[in-house]
């Protein structure tokens, strides 16, 4: 869903300070990302980490002053092996299991490793670069349990993660999804839409395209909230900044709601701001359409 952030929402919550975007393997691969539109209207500042040379140097060729990117690989601060393979989109630092591969269409060769290299990785915790932590995408091939596990001092001030997850695991020891969840619960966050649900076909049948897909998913892109039935235990600025990338990123305009409704309730925005942000959303032509 293409969404955009009106600046008459910027006015009507006044953040102390623009929207603080982390992206851990910024290279889009798979079109613009969520916070695009966001980018755009400079309501948010984004530092993105990428170790790859060549994808460092296409997002540093293309950024505005609002973007930073970093060659770091975020992962628990130890050393590891990154495996390049066939596919771009398969390296990792994990293994590739060649038993799941083979039983889907064309994912052997993808993920046939070509080359290992050495590589340092860095906790979240300890980058100095990242100031505030607001919102937290990350998609970086099944080590993502591994940032979150060495990143919850940061993590406890964001509103937002949108991670991708596996459910049929193709590297070798990968977490799936049940321990993404718990992880991202334990930390005060709860499941709020799927961005993206990546479905292949069973080997042997074999696609007329490689997109073709029937049933099987394979991963996905889910976003995490901040706890919104538990209002209290976020702060000011975490429910404006809640409601911006709700309304921003993913056209959450019910999230974003709730945000403001509790936001007018503690006297930090406006009286009548609930009624201001539901006509802005009805102008933009973007509310929901009855069933």
């Amino acid at each position: 869903m293409t969404t955009t952030t009106d600046p008459r929402l910027i006015d009507l919550l006044a953040p102390e300070r623009l929207t603080e975007v982390v992206d851990i393997g910024a290279n889009p691969l798979d079109g613009d990302p969520p916070y695009k539109e966001m980018l755009r209207q400079r309501t948010c500042r984004l530092t993105g980490f990428d170790p790859h040379p060549v994808a460092l140097e296409r997002l540093n060729a293309a950024k505005s002053d609002l973007e930073t990117y970093l060659p770091y690989a975020i992962g628990d601060g130890a050393e590891h092996r990154l495996r390049l393979c066939r596919g771009t989109g398969f390296a990792s630092l994990l293994q590739p299991d060649p038993l799941a591969l083979s039983h889907f269409p064309m994912f052997t060769e993808l993920g046939q490793v070509l080359r290992e290299e050495p590589i340092k990785t860095r906790r979240l915790d300890d980058v100095a670069e990242i100031g505030a932590l607001d919102y937290l995408k990350i998609d970086i091939q099944g080590s993502e349990l591994m940032v979150f596990q060495n990143g919850r001092s940061r993590l406890k001030a964001a509103v937002a993660v949108q991670t991708e997850v596996s459910f049929i695991p193709l590297y070798k020891d990968q977490p799936v999804f049940g321990d993404v969840d718990r992880e991202l619960r334990g930390l005060g966050f709860v499941p709020h839409m799927f961005a993206a649900i990546n479905k292949k076909m069973i080997a042997p049948m074999v696609p007329p395209h490689p997109a073709t897909a029937l049933n099987q998913v394979v991963e996905a892109d889910i976003v995490y909230v901040r706890d919104f039935m538990r209002p209290d235990a976020m702060s000011i600025e975490q429910l404006k900044h809640l409601a911006l990338v709700a309304h921003g990123c993913y056209g959450s305009f019910d999230l974003a709601a709730n945000c403001i409704h509790h936001l007018v309730r503690r006297r930090a925005v406006q009286g009548n701001a609930m009624n201001r942000y539901l006509e802005l959303v009805r102008r933009s032509g973007q509310a929901p359409k009855p069933a």
